[in-house]
């Protein structure tokens, strides 16, 4: 009977991967590449089974491909990083070639995968048996540590954990800056070794795993310069080593104390990486009460020596106080004692954020009239238009108390202090919860206008111009007071206010898009115009977003019952831009 990998490859298979669709799918160069993989024998293990295909592919470290049929289209998947990042590699081409092949070259892919391996070894003469192990052994030095680790403790001799050690720094060497596309075999590498490490913990030998990750921990935190980590491959391998750690931990039980101080040390002085955060808490039936105990005696020392910080007083952005800080929060919240955090936290009043991060603690605990104390005083530091978090905080403990009047004057004086639509927005909230927004509304757009006014004044005084485009009258202007009347959902005045005063370019867009179903006609001008700058940019892309903008000018000509002038629009626009060659394809391809 025929393997699956020797059939005939399914017709549906066969027609979805055909030559041609694997050429544009993959682009001319990864086409060539996997051509060259399929003709080299580097695809391996090949199966095919219905309307898939998958196998190994050898390139700078073997890689699971699959290809299949998803209603008729191509899905494909490849581990490389290529593949990762969802496209057609050179590997998949590969699979490809071969899956849709001669049968003797489909035969020949998976030779490795119908040898049966073990019935040949078993025949093996045992001293020929261990020559191969041993050869094999020597190319592969993680292989020969745990052959050295297995015979150590045959004839109840140390542990030779040396050759463990040289393994993980060679996995972590790098000779040079290791690129986004290397991360992922460079990763690879390392959870080869960091394996082999758990395979020590499950030999039984968890006091050797904890150095053993330690040192790789070490070495990861050495590392994290010197690669791309933007799929945070080594987070993920720290993580992987600090729960083989933990697991060796509850294994051998070290000495508390001992531990105690090691894990403090690691967590006050840890890297990017951030390793061992939290370990008061995460190793707290590790360590028991005498190592929680030490941990707290060492943690409280080091908290003694920070010095308290108060408003105004310039804050530390030390990795050392934001870590010990997180550890006496920590064990104070473990204590159950809500003051005792609010202690913590208030040894750091430098900023609103202090204030905000200690009310609502005490929200959190039900201590309303407490988080409001608190909020206050952090008004009373810093004013209501410095933070607008520590703003909502006391009105709404305002509005919980009955006092909605008082968080409508402090939401006042911020908008007062800073008239913007964001203000505006939080004194409409405050406003609109007290039931009085109708009230100061009125007052509220007086003082946004006043402020208007002066600031273009002002501007013009200098000379100053603002963004945009000059037919629209972008000189300094009444964003704010038609970002407010967007806000209001009043689009007619916010148009007026344009209109009168000028704003943004972006906001002329937005104006326009909500404009245009009842104004056709006012809106097309602008988007016009954005055709023009979206081709100043001199880009495909931007090409390809002016084409589509004509085209919603065409809509709202027919919209406006002038279906007739998107005709000579579009000339005019190729006869100002006939240079450029890629535009003038994209409107060939649209017939205009």
């Amino acid at each position: 009977m025929a393997s699956a990998s020797s059939r005939r490859v399914p017709g549906e298979l066969g027609e979805v991967f055909n030559r041609r669709r694997v050429r544009s799918l993959a682009g001319p160069r990864s086409f060539e590449r996997g051509e060259d993989y399929a003709r080299s024998g580097t695809v391996t293990k090949l199966r095919v089974t219905g309307a898939s295909a998958e196998a190994t592919v050898r390139g700078s470290a073997p890689y699971k491909v699959h290809l299949g049929v998803d209603d008729g289209e191509p899905a494909f998947s490849c581990t490389c990083p290529v593949g990762a990042e969802g496209s057609f590699c050179k590997h998949a081409v590969a699979l490809a070639i071969v899956a849709a092949g001669p049968r003797s070259t489909r035969q020949q892919a998976a030779v490795e995968a119908d040898v049966d391996v073990r019935t040949y070894l078993e025949g093996l003469a045992h001293e020929r048996l261990v020559d191969l192990v041993l050869e094999l052994a020597s190319a592969d030095e993680l292989a020969l540590a745990r052959l050295r680790l297995d015979a150590a403790k045959a004839v109840s001799g140390p542990p030779p954990f040396r050759a463990f050690l040289d393994a993980i720094d060679g996995a972590f060497e790098t000779d040079d800056y290791v690129s986004y596309r290397e991360a992922y075999d460079y990763a690879e590498r390392i959870r080869k070794v960091t394996g082999a490490v758990r395979g020590v913990l499950d030999d039984g030998e968890p006091e050797a795993v904890i150095e053993l990750c330690e040192h790789a921990l070490e070495r990861a935190e050495d590392a994290v310069g010197s690669v791309d980590d933007s799929d945070g491959c080594l987070v993920e391998i720290a993580a992987e080593l600090q729960e083989l750690h933990l697991a060796a931990c509850k294994k051998a039980r070290p000495d508390p104390d001992a531990l105690a101080r090691r894990l403090f040390d690691w967590e006050c002085n840890a890297g990017d990486l951030d390793v061992f955060s939290g370990a008061a808490h995460t190793y707290a039936k590790v360590l028991g009460k005498t190592g929680l105990a030490t941990y707290r005696q060492l943690a409280e020392a080091a908290w003694d020596r920070l010095p308290a910080l108060g408003p105004g007083d310039k804050r530390s952005y030390e990795g050392s106080r934001f870590r010990i800080t997180h550890m006496m929060k920590g064990l104070a919240e473990a204590s159950g004692d809500v003051d005792a955090v609010v202690a913590v936290l208030a040894k750091d009043q430098s900023s609103p954020y202090d204030f905000v991060r200690i009310a609502e603690h005490l929200r959190a605990a039900g201590r309303f009239a407490d988080a409001l104390r608190w909020a206050e005083q952090g008004l009373e530091h810093f004013g209501p238009s410095a933070d607008h978090r520590l703003l909502e905080v006391a009105a709404d403990e305002y509005h919980r108390a009955g006092q909605g009047e008082q968080a409508v004057e402090l939401a006042w004086r911020a908008f007062e202090d800073r008239p913007t639509p964001s203000t505006y927005e939080r004194l409409c909230t405050q406003g609109t919860r007290a039931g009085t927004w109708d009230t100061w509304r009125p007052r509220a757009l007086e003082c946004l206008r006043k402020d208007v006014a002066r600031r273009v004044k002002a501007a013009r005084t200098k000379g100053g111009s603002g963004p945009g485009l000059a037919r629209w009258g972008l000189t300094p202007d009444a964003s704010d007071l038609v970002q407010v009347f967007l806000f209001e959902g009043d689009v007619d005045q916010a148009w007026a206010e344009a209109k009168a005063g000028g704003c943004s370019w972006s906001l002329w867009l937005e104006l326009a898009r909500r404009h245009e179903a009842d104004h056709p006609l006012d809106a097309i001008p602008i988007f016009e115009d954005e055709v023009e700058r979206l081709i100043s940019a001199k880009n495909n892309d931007a090409y390809r977003q002016a084409v589509e903008t004509m085209a919603h000018v065409a809509k709202l000509m027919r919209a406006a019952a002038q279906p007739d002038v998107f005709a000579p629009y579009a000339a005019g626009v190729r006869a100002r831009h006939k240079p450029k060659r890629n535009l003038m394809k994209l409107l060939d391809a649209r017939g205009w």
